[in-house]
C-alpha cells in the first residue's frame, strides 16, 4: 500500500542543520532552562502562594531561533508577519482569547463563528469580532486602542484590511511585535467567467465558510511568526522551555528550512550563523555580561556557523595583486569633481594656498602746489558754466 504522506517542496531543500547537532543543543539549552527555575525557586526567600509552579514558569519561556546574515533581508519594514507552519503548534494554550478584525460587515463573521459547524473549543476562544469601520469609530483614541490591546492576547487580521491596520492601530500594537495582527484569508475565491472574475452582486458578501474561518484562526495561531526588518538579526519563537527538546528540534528544523529556501535572499550562501536562544531570568555564571546586564538574561548555542563571510567572494573580494593596482593608481582628492547620489558631477571647493605676506603699498608725498592749481582750475571751469547758462536765460 503507497504510503500518503505528502512530501513538501521546502522539506526537500537541502537543510543547513544537522538533526544530531540540533537536537544536542535543544537537549542543553533545556536542561539549562530548567536548572536555572530550579536555582531560582531555591534561593528565593520567601515563596509567593500566588506563584507558578516550576513548569508553569517554563511554559512562559519562550526559545527562538536566531538568524545572522550577511546583508539585509529586506530595504523597507515589513510590518505584517509572514506565517511558517511548523510541526508543533507554538500557541496550545486554551485561554488565550482571540480578537477576529474582518472587513464589513461585521454582523456576517459574528454569525459563522456562533454557527454550528464552528468548533465549540475554539469559538471559547474568540472574544471578540469587530470589522474595520466599527474599529476606526470606537478605538481611534489612544486610551481605548490601550483597553483593547490588554483585552485581547492574539490579533488576528483579514488579508483585505491588513495594511491598514498601521495607520489606525498605531504604536500601540505596532511598537513590539508581540501583539501584532496576523494575517488570515477570509473571503473565497472568485471564479473566472471568460478570463475574468466576476464582481459579487450588491450586498453579498465574499466570505469563507465557517469550517474554512475555523481553519484559518487555527493555523495562524499555530505557526511561527517572522517578522522582516532592514537588518541581519532576526528571531523566530518555535516553542517554550517546558517542551520536549526532540519538538523544540524539530521546529527549529522546519523553520531554518523555510528561512533559507524562501525568505532570505541569496539563501544559505547569505547565512552567517543560526543559534537556538532561551531566555533565563536569574543571574547565571554560565551566561556572558550576567553581571552587568538588568532584566531578563539569556543563553545561546550555535547550531550553524558559516565558513565564509562573503555572499559572493569573486565580486565582494578583491585579489591582492588588483588591491594593489587600485591603491597605487588612487589619488588624493582635491580639487576634483564628485559624483552625488543622484549621478550628477558635484564641485567641492579647491584648497586654498596659503597666500604670501605683501607688503603694503607706499603712500605718495602730497604737493600743495599741485593741489592748489586744480582747485583754481576747478573754480574757472565752473565760472564759464555759469556765464554760459545766464546767456542761454536772457535770450
Amino acid at each position: 500500500m503507497a504510503s500518503s504522506k505528502v512530501t513538501l517542496r521546502s522539506d526537500v531543500a537541502v537543510s543547513l542543520l544537522e538533526p544530531e547537532k540540533t537536537l544536542r543543543a535543544s537537549k542543553a539549552l533545556v536542561s539549562h532552562l530548567k536548572s536555572e527555575a530550579e536555582k531560582k525557586a531555591a534561593n528565593a526567600s520567601k515563596k509567593e502562594l500566588l506563584a507558578d509552579d516550576d513548569v508553569g514558569s517554563l511554559g512562559e519561556t519562550p526559545v527562538f531561533v536566531t538568524f545572522t546574515t550577511k546583508r539585509h533581508l529586506t530595504e523597507s519594514r515589513n510590518l505584517k508577519p509572514t506565517k511558517i507552519p511548523t510541526p508543533f503548534p507554538i500557541e496550545t494554550d486554551t485561554d488565550k482569547g482571540i480578537c477576529l478584525i474582518v472587513a464589513d460587515p461585521q454582523r456576517h463573521y459574528k454569525n459563522l463563528v456562533a454557527d454550528s459547524e464552528f468548533p465549540d473549543d475554539l469559538r471559547k476562544n474568540v472574544s471578540r469580532v469587530i470589522d474595520f469601520g466599527k474599529l476606526k469609530k470606537k478605538f481611534s483614541a489612544y486610551e481605548n486602542q490601550r483597553a483593547l490591546y490588554a483585552e485581547h492576547d492574539i490579533f488576528l487580521g483579514d488579508t483585505r484590511i491588513i495594511n491598514r491596520l498601521p495607520g489606525l492601530l498605531g504604536k500601540t500594537f505596532y511598537k513590539s511585535q508581540k501583539k501584532r495582527p496576523i494575517p488570515i484569508e477570509i473571503q473565497t475565491r472568485i471564479p473566472k467567467s471568460a478570463g475574468k472574475r466576476v464582481k459579487p452582486a450588491k450586498g453579498d458578501v465574499n466570505s469563507c465558510t465557517a469550517v474554512q474561518l475555523a481553519g484559518e484562526i487555527k493555523r495562524a495561531v499555530a505557526a511561527a511568526l517572522v517578522n522582516l526588518t532592514p537588518s541581519t538579526n532576526h528571531a523566530v519563537k518555535i516553542g517554550y522551555a517546558s517542551w520536549k527538546a526532540e519538538d523544540l528540534a524539530a521546529n527549529a528544523d522546519k523553520v531554518v528550512s523555510v528561512m533559507v529556501n524562501k525568505l532570505i535572499p541569496g539563501g544559505r550562501k547569505n547565512v552567517r550563523s543560526i543559534y537556538l536562544k532561551g531566555e533565563t531570568r536569574l543571574t547565571s555564571p554560565y551566561l556572558p555580561l550576567a553581571n552587568c546586564c538588568k532584566g531578563p538574561e539569556t543563553v545561546a548555542l550555535p547550531i550553524y556557523l558559516t565558513d565564509e563571510l562573503w555572499v559572493d567572494r569573486e565580486k565582494d573580494v578583491v585579489g591582492d595583486e588588483e588591491a594593489k593596482t587600485l591603491l597605487a593608481g588612487e589619488k588624493a582628492n582635491i580639487g576634483k569633481k564628485r559624483k552625488s547620489l543622484e549621478g550628477t558631477a558635484e564641485e567641492t571647493e579647491p584648497v586654498s594656498k596659503k597666500s604670501k605676506k605683501t607688503k603694503p603699498a607706499k603712500v605718495p608725498e602730497s604737493n600743495d602746489d599741485k593741489l592748489d592749481k586744480e582747485i583754481a582750475d576747478r573754480k574757472a571751469t565752473l565760472k564759464k558754466q555759469k556765464k554760459a547758462a545766464k546767456k542761454a536765460l536772457d535770450v
